[in-house]
Parts: C-alpha cells; structure tokens; sequence
C-alpha cells in the first residue's frame, strides 16, 4: 500500500483533491480518486480539502510496535511541533511517555535542525549559490526533482533536519533504531529512503497509541523523569566533543515548525539575499517560476500553509495555526538549541526524478480537444471544474490516462441540454415547468398543440388548475383523468411532479382524445346493441308464446284421438 490513499466508497465526482494538489498527481477515472504514487509529493494537501473524508494516512504504529517489542533500543526523534499538537510546553513529559509506550529514549529533532542551520550559514557565505532554497521540506524537494528540475542546482545539498538528527542520533548509539515522530506524511517516505531511519509515526498515530496504552503527556497524570542514562551503546566520541553554539549563545532551530521558522533560527542573516518564507503548496509554482531570471534569493518554502504545525497529520487545537504559532515560539524562546562540533556529514545531493508521464504532441492535445467540442484557443474556457488549470492540461491527462473526457463539466452540460431539449421537443407528451405561482417557465411544442394556446402565461391559461394547486400546497404528485381541453376539444390525462429542489412543477400531458372517442364510440354501439337486443327478445318471446298456444291445440285434438282409438281396440278385443 501507498502512503496516501482514498476510501473508494466515499470519493465521488467531485474533483476537489484534483482541483487543489499542486502537481496534479491523483487519477480521477471511473468516478474515484486515486493516487498517482510516481507523481505524488505527499503533501497531504488532498487530506484536507476531501469534503468526504476520504483520505487514507497508510499507518506505521503496528509496524513500530512490533519493532518496540523485539527488545532493541529505539530512539524517537521528536519534531519540535509536539507542543502545538498534544498542547504541552514539557519535552521532559513528553519524553517519559514515549518510554511509557516503550521507546528507550527520546531527543528533538531540533538538534539535526540546528545543524541544518549551520550548514546553510556556512553555503550562504560561500557565495557559490545566486539563489537558494531550503531543503528542510521533503514534499518541497521532491516537487522540485519532480517538476522544477531547472531549479534544482539551487535546492540546499543538505539532508532535512530529521535525517540530519538520524545521522547524529545513529553516531551516538549505533545500535539503536531510530522512529520519526511528527505532523507530516511526506515524513513517512523520506524515512524510507534514508537508510537510517526505521519508520515514522505521525501524531495522529502517536495519540491513537497513548489512548490505547491510557498514556497521558499532561503534568497532573504523568511525573517527568530528569534526563537518564538510557539503555543503549555506549556513548561515540561524536557525544563527547566540544558543543558550540551561534553568536549569541543561541540556536533557535525550533522554529523550524512556523512560517519563517528556519530564517529565524539564524543568529544572523548571510548578507547579499533577499529572504523570503513561501507557505503553501498552491504558492509553489509561482514562487519557483522564472526563479533563474533573478538573483540573491533565499527562498525558506513549506508546503503547508502555515508550515509544520498546520500538518497534514497535525492534531488540531482551539485557536488553530495563530495559537500553534504562539505555542512554539514561547518553547523556543524558553530552551535554545546547543550542537555538536563535529556531527555527521549531512550533505545531501539531489537528483532529478522522471515521473514517468507521456509527452503527447500538439496533435494529440487537438484530437483530445476536439472531442469536447473545442477547435479553436477561444472554445477553451479553462474553467477548472475538471480539477485541471486549462483544457490543454486535461487533454495531457486524458492522453496520460489520469483523466476523462466526459470530465468536462461545461461540455457534459451542454451535451445534456442539449440532448434534454431534444428529447422535450420530440416528445408525444406535453410538457410544462411552472413556478409554485403556477407562473409557466417552460413549454413544448406538444403541449402548445394540445391546449391550443401559442404563448401561455400562467397554467390556469392551459386548463382548470385545481389539480396543480393541490400538488404545490401538498408537494406530493397530483393527477387528473380525461380532462377536457376547452380550446381544441381534445382530453389529456394530467400528471403533476413537484420539483421540490428547483421549487417547481412538472405538468405532463398525456393526449388521450382517441381512447375518449373511442369509448364514446364504444359505448354508443353497446347502447345500440342492447336497444336491438330487447327489441329482438320481445318478438321471439311473442313467437314463443304463439307456438306454445298453437302447440296446446293440437296435443288436445291428439290426445282425444288417440283414446277413442284405444276404446275402438279394447272392444274389438272384448269380441273375440
């Protein structure tokens, strides 16, 4: 699994994450949003802005449970930002509840930030460098190897201060193991890369942690331990060297967490640069474009508005940024940063990364173009809806396959009004949209035709509106059977739908004058029938009667004849 991901169930079609990452690294295919790992800098930016919630921070805390629990020493590194997030000014408190969860011991990163500051000072003064970026945000860097490669040779050559603090901390105790903790993401793939860097935990992670073990930072719940002795290798000659400190007696390198952070950690400013903090990854492009037109620029850029403590996985407080910011120059302030002579070597060389992308040609981008309707520069409306800056940068997506054609908002609706009138137009039905005061806001043709009026105002123009009223005063669907059409004597059966979120209603006409007719019809011939049909039954019951009258007759004459016939035999009989 990915560092960062979406929740498939919840991500649909709303283009948010796309429309605000700065290097446009999410495929927005089928309906979904998923993350392109190969172009993605792991700012978290995506996390924020989800309306849904979708996002999906890939965990370490089992992985580093586990390795808690295998009985080596591991150190945590600490990012100065802890006090903003678990709201508290005590690193000591802090430190015992990392070993309460089992961590050997615990040191703030501030010590490798400080060492990062040292060396910037010493490649500022340098005077090798006509620009200068800082290197301390791995989203940054990565973004810049990624997509702004002109610009690279200006990227500090210096690892970040968590790796920085990593190399320090593994020169002290090397047989140690050494966790990340802080507010970034980013963090997660850094730490993967380093080499000397078992894992690294987020704070969110890290509270989910401390509930679950009921660890609690704050002073009512926990004693603070004075700093011991912990149980690791045996302290390096690195440890045992001459500590040094800036002009003033002061490292302030736990600035490094807040907006100008790391240009305040200076003790003072290499002459012959303009220094300047750009937070944001929507502010990334415009500060690193034409760059290399201009000279003595020291450009300190995070990726967070509001650096660090505004994370991604920072833990929110009352107050926001503005108190994170309070909370950390007031720890700043209140305990200076000392460092080592003689620490590691932090250098670090950046490379250019491919993001593996295909360079369709202009052609390509037309054919893509044309297939939204757009032929010419001024059908391209560069609207955004999409998620992308300019139809162009769609095109470049869709021929990537990170996008969709149908992702054109302006061109989908266009397409559906367009196929929507055409279906109205041509329907057998009569169609009408009125307004909750029956005011008529649409009409069709067929409808015209059925109501004989040209140009309606009102539905009581059309026909008896009593069936609409109740339907706009109830909201539920209405209907009438066979009404009369005064004006061109036809009948429609009548369907009214309220519309309930476009506050109106929907009138459909059904033209049933041909069933009417023919009812009528229908009815006229079973009257008929039934009319010959009495008549017929009168004259057979006459007739019937008649040959029963006739019939009676002649049994009696019969009956008469047969006995005197009978009475003439039994005499002869009585003779012989």
């Amino acid at each position: 699994m990915f560092y960062l991901d979406f929740k498939k169930a919840d991500c649909r079609n709303c283009y948010k994450c796309l429309r605000s990452c700065p290097v446009k690294a999410i495929d927005a295919r089928d309906g979904q949003a998923k993350i392109i790992e190969n172009r993605c800098i792991l700012c978290g930016h995506c996390t924020k802005v989800c309306p849904q919630n979708a996002k999906s921070v890939h965990s370490d805390a089992s992985a580093i449970l586990a390795l808690l629990a295998k009985g080596k020493p591991v150190i945590a590194s600490v990012a100065p930002a802890f006090v903003s997030s678990f709201d508290i000014g005590s690193f000591e408190l802090f430190r015992d509840a990392l070993k309460k969860l089992g961590f050997s011991d615990a040191f703030e990163t501030s010590e490798g930030a400080a060492a990062v500051t040292l060396e910037y000072k010493k490649l500022l003064q340098s005077g090798k460098y006509d620009n200068f970026i800082t290197s301390a945000c791995p989203s940054v860097n990565r973004a810049i190897a990624l997509y702004h490669k002109d610009v690279l040779k200006y990227l500090a050559p210096v690892d970040s201060p968590m790796v920085a603090h990593a190399k320090i901390l593994k020169a002290r105790y090397p047989e140690a193991e050494i966790v990340f903790v802080g507010p970034c993401i980013a963090k997660k793939r850094e730490a993967k890369e380093s080499g000397v860097i078992a894992g690294a935990l987020t704070f969110e992670e890290l509270a989910e942690l401390f509930a679950q073990r009921d660890i609690s930072v704050k002073p009512q719940n926990a004693k603070p331990e004075k700093s011991k002795s912990t149980k690791v290798a045996s302290v390096s000659a690195s440890e045992k060297a001459t500590k040094t400190t800036t002009a003033d007696g002061k490292i302030r390198s736990k600035f490094y967490p807040i907006s100008r952070g790391i240009i305040k950690s200076f003790d003072y400013l290499p002459a012959g640069y303009e220094y300047i903090a750009v937070d944001g990854v929507s502010r990334l492009d415009e500060a690193l474009e034409d760059l290399a037109a201009v000279k003595g620029v020291f450009l300190e850029i995070n990726a967070c508005e509001g650096a660090c403590v505004n994370g991604p996985c920072a833990i929110k407080r009352a107050g926001g940024s503005v108190e994170a910011n309070v909370a950390v120059r007031t720890y700043t302030n209140s305990t200076p940063v000392d460092v080592m002579e003689n620490y590691p070597d932090i250098s670090k060389k950046h490379k250019p990364l491919d993001a593996g992308d295909a360079n369709p040609t202009d052609s390509d981008i037309a054919a893509v173009l044309a297939k939204t309707g757009k032929f010419k520069p001024s059908d391209e409306l560069n609207c955004g809806a999409c998620g992308y800056s300019t139809c162009r940068e769609k095109a470049w997506a869709v021929l990537n396959g990170y996008a969709e054609v149908e992702m054109c908002v302006p061109y989908m609706r266009e397409k559906a009004e367009s196929l929507g009138n055409v279906i109205i137009e041509n329907s057998p039905n009569g169609i009408i949209v009125c307004n909750g005061e029956l005011k008529i806001s649409e009409i069709n043709r067929r409808a015209k035709s059925l109501i004989g009026v040209t140009s309606p105002e009102y539905i009581f123009d059309c026909f008896d509106p009593s069936a609409v009223f109740i339907a706009a005063d109830s909201g539920k669907p209405a209907s009438v059977s066979k009404m009369r059409l005064d004006k061109t004597n036809k009948y429609a059966d009548i369907n009214i739908v309220p519309l309930e979120k476009e506050k109106s209603l929907l009138v459909v006409l059904t033209d049933v004058t041909d069933k009417v007719n023919y009812d009528e019809e229908l009815d006229k011939v079973k009257r008929d029938t039934l009319a010959v049909t009495g008549t017929v039954i009168e004259k057979q019951m006459r007739v019937a009667q008649e040959i029963a009258s006739l019939l009676g007759e002649t049994t009696a004459e019969t009956k008469v004849a047969l006995l005197k016939l009978k009475d003439a035999m039994l005499k002869e009989d009585d003779k012989n």
